[in-house]
């Protein structure tokens, strides 16, 4: 959402915009000349103005009921990146798993060849952290989020299907469900690039580059791969970020960036926000490492990537996210988890669920699973944040590899351990 306000004020528009929580992008609303508001309320909604919701806004938000009395337009914002991406050839990453960290490589190789182009992520990249920007290049990148199926309104031009499987299961009853709604986004683009795999290659009826990266070379902090016979370095850990870079590649190959041109710009990718973000160490010499890990493929990538950092030990706080998904996934999150030495499990981040409608289902679930599964490693389960942040400020050493993972507020734990 931010990062949609930056782009529309950057293209002339009147922005407000207000949120429940200050957060770290309100410094880039104010830098762009947007003054976000504090809370929601019925006084927040300007005369005459166009109201921009997420997902997250439920029906009875009091600026939603004020938007309706007045008769306002209401939009939710897929449809407004809609709009944006019939403004100019886009490039639309999907897919359950590496979406943000894909999309970032994608700005980052056209940035590194002189494209200039605009884009919309779903976190801060780049040296300047920002998720939003209106460049004066060719291209627009964005993610094209499936948790909705808001990816269906948009109009790309290339699009990219980094995975599958089933995840947000508000949504989807199935992976048969999952894959038609890909197949559908996949049929709205001239070009597609999709993961070298038969169930998804069969998603995409017409022309399909597929992409892969076959035999990674897996070293601390960073993995290698070739690609067209040439060698391509990636800064950053991880088999499946050797995949997301092996999408982007090809990608930005569509768009008219030859191969090692992309492969050169990409040795100065940098992460983006929260996709293993090397935070810092404790006062005892660990180091802290955040991610937006959420989904069991995700948290043993996570885990995985760690590991070739080479530490003493991986210690995993995790907090799931949705009661949803948890109630489905509690078994596989726990197998994932175990992949650590030591593991922290902190209570559930409702976002936009509600405890009373899922009795029963909390942290303890996962703690549980990753406890049968961790063959006698140690399983903490922390429900609240400072319980956890006292009993890691006590296990942490020198050599250890702290990770925080989930995609509610456990950064701030990561954040609270810094020395």
């Amino acid at each position: 959402m931010s990062g949609l306000a930056v782009v529309c004020r950057a293209l002339g528009a009147q922005v407000t915009g207000s949120d429940r929580a200050a957060s770290p992008y309100f410094a880039a609303l104010a830098a762009a000349g947007i003054e976000p508001l504090l809370g929601h309320a019925a006084a927040n909604v300007p005369d005459g103005c166009e109201l921009v919701v997420s997902s997250a806004i439920p029906e009875h938000d009091p600026e939603r009921l004020e938007g309706r009395r007045r008769g306002l337009r209401e939009l939710h914002r897929a449809r407004l990146l809609g709009e944006l991406t019939r403004l100019r050839p886009t490039i639309a990453v999907t897919g359950t798993h590496g979406k943000t960290t894909t999309a970032a490589m994608v700005v980052q190789i056209l940035s590194g060849c002189g494209l200039d182009p605009a884009y919309l992520i779903g976190a801060p990249i780049g040296p300047d952290g920002r998720n939003g920007a209106w460049g004066g290049g060719p291209w627009l990148v964005v993610e094209a989020d499936e948790s909705d199926r808001s990816l269906l309104e948009l109009s790309p031009r290339i699009a990219v299907l980094t995975n599958a499987e089933l995840d947000h299961h508000a949504s989807y009853g199935s992976r048969r469900e999952v894959d038609e709604v890909f197949g559908a986004f996949l049929a709205l683009a001239e070009q597609a690039v999709v993961w070298d795999r038969p169930e998804l290659l069969a998603l995409r009826d017409g022309r399909v580059t597929a992409f892969d990266a076959v035999d990674p070379e897996l070293g601390p902090g960073h993995s290698a791969f070739l690609l067209h016979g040439v060698r391509v370095e990636v800064p950053v850990p991880g088999a499946h970020n050797a995949r997301n870079a092996a999408a982007a590649l090809e990608a930005c190959r569509l768009a008219g960036v030859p191969t090692p041109d992309g492969a050169r710009a990409l040795a100065g990718f940098r992460g983006a926000g929260r996709r293993f973000e090397r935070i810092g160490r404790t006062a005892a010499g660990a180091e802290l490492v955040d991610d937006y890990a959420h989904h069991p493929t995700e948290v043993r990538a996570t885990i995985e990537a760690a590991r070739t950092l080479r530490p003493a030990r991986v210690l995993a706080a995790f907090q799931p996210h949705l009661f949803s998904r948890t109630q489905h996934q509690a078994p596989e999150f726990g197998s994932a988890l175990a992949l650590a030495d030591h593991v922290v499990v902190l209570d559930v981040y409702p976002a936009r669920e509600r405890a009373e409608d899922f009795p029963g289902v909390t942290g303890r679930l996962v703690a549980a699973a990753a406890a049968d599964a961790a063959d006698g490693r140690p399983v903490a389960w922390m429900p609240e944040r400072e319980q956890a942040r006292a009993y890691l400020e006590a296990e942490l050493r020198a050599g250890d590899l702290c990770l925080t993972m989930g995609a509610g507020d456990v950064d701030a734990l990561g954040r609270a351990l810094l020395a």
